[in-house]
């Protein structure tokens, strides 16, 4: 089992798990020539992808998706609120769109794929337990770690955690009032603090791999985020890993080779 993180942050958030001959892409929040490059890199097209899992609708979770799929029968997996949102946004897509359940396992070939619940400042947003020849799982753009989303994760072989900000640099920063305290807020964004926290306690959990994700450009920077991180690791035996605004990250999840 592997994963390739495209792009995460901001700008767009994009990533491809791959299980034996199952492909799924989490978000397609970045072009589809983007998108396109990084499968001809790996060897694929979007005629191997078995299905894209979106997260939440905001625009840099789904800006490319309808051009990524147009065309082509591949299913778009979202719950219920989410879905009904794509619906109303992009009503191109209705056809391809599935409702998941949220908290209940479902398969996709090879991949066992659960959504749980982000808390995030939209009617609902979702991260994924994905489990395969590993367990991989993924939380980004959630203000908290709720109890939801802690049984979610911990356990798992690879985690994608966010890490959205320094705090010191969003309070100091050139952000207006009401969206600082936006990402503040529980329903915002989790910090680098918030992440080390939890990254200590997923380590603990048997944890082997965490990638870091969703750093904003303005109010953190890659190495403040991976030097909070890294501190709360010491002494642990899990890797730690930033994912790319441009390019590729990929990690083997798991013991076992595709």
């Amino acid at each position: 089992m592997r994963v390739h993180v495209f792009a995460s942050g901001s700008g767009g958030n994009c990533l491809l798990l791959e299980n034996h001959d199952t492909k799924v892409l989490i978000d397609a929040g970045i072009s589809k020539r983007r998108v396109d490059a990084a499968l001809k890199s790996l060897g694929c097209t979007m005629g191997d992808i078995a299905g894209v899992l979106i997260t939440h609708e905001h625009s840099d979770h789904i800006s490319g998706l309808e051009t990524l799929v147009k065309g082509r029968e591949i299913p778009v997996y979202a719950p219920h609120t989410v879905a009904a949102r794509l619906c109303g946004m992009k009503p191109d897509l209705e056809d391809s769109i599935r409702h998941i359940p949220v908290g209940a396992a479902f398969a996709i070939g090879s991949l066992g794929v659960t959504a749980f619940h982000t808390s995030h400042d939209t009617d609902e947003s979702v991260g994924y337990r994905i489990e395969g020849e590993g367990v991989y799982a993924h939380a980004t753009d959630t203000g908290c770690v709720t109890e939801e989303m802690r049984a979610a994760l911990l356990g798992a072989d690879t985690v994608l955690l966010e890490s959205n900000h320094d705090e010191e640099m969003l309070r100091c920063g050139p952000y207006p009032f009401y969206l600082k305290r936006r990402i503040l807020s529980d329903r915002g964004h989790l910090s680098n603090a918030a992440c080390a926290a939890f990254a200590r306690e997923l380590a603990g959990s048997g944890t082997r791999q965490i990638i870091l994700g969703h750093l904003s450009r303005e109010n953190n920077t890659p190495a403040k985020a991976m030097a909070e991180t890294g501190r709360a690791l010491l002494g642990t035996d899990t890797a730690l890993y930033c994912a790319p605004v441009l390019g590729c990250l990929t990690l083997e999840v798991g013991g076992s080779q595709c």
